[in-house]
């Protein structure tokens, strides 16, 4: 009557082109997150390292928590920071977060 028959169309396996096509954009996120997010993270974190590795007695540095101090003694994975005259406090040295005064080698006396 006024119900018509429904016929199903098989549907045909998607072509290489078009499979290729669905995961494009997923590929192009990706590409965008890499080089928006990952990468620039990558390059600070081998930045900061460098900046720990580097620090020696006499630098002038700033913690995490806002500290300004001086480097008095280094051990292993800690530094001793003068805060105030007398007053040092250890912290650990993947806390330092910058530089202040890097200390200048001494003059050579010719």
């Amino acid at each position: 009557m006024f119900v018509t028959a429904a016929h199903a169309q098989a549907a045909g396996a998607p072509s290489g082109a078009a499979s290729i096509a669905s995961f494009l954009p997923l590929v192009l996120i990706f590409v965008i997150m890499y080089f928006l997010m990952i990468r620039p993270q990558q390059k600070r974190m081998k930045e900061h390292r460098a900046l720990i590795e580097a620090l020696k007695k006499g630098d002038e540095v700033v913690t995490q928590g806002g500290l300004v101090g001086k480097i008095t003694s280094i051990r292993d994975n800690e530094l001793e920071v003068e805060i105030a005259p007398g007053v040092k406090v250890r912290v650990i040295r993947s806390t330092i977060t910058g530089l202040v005064n890097r200390t200048q080698p001494a003059a050579a006396n010719n």
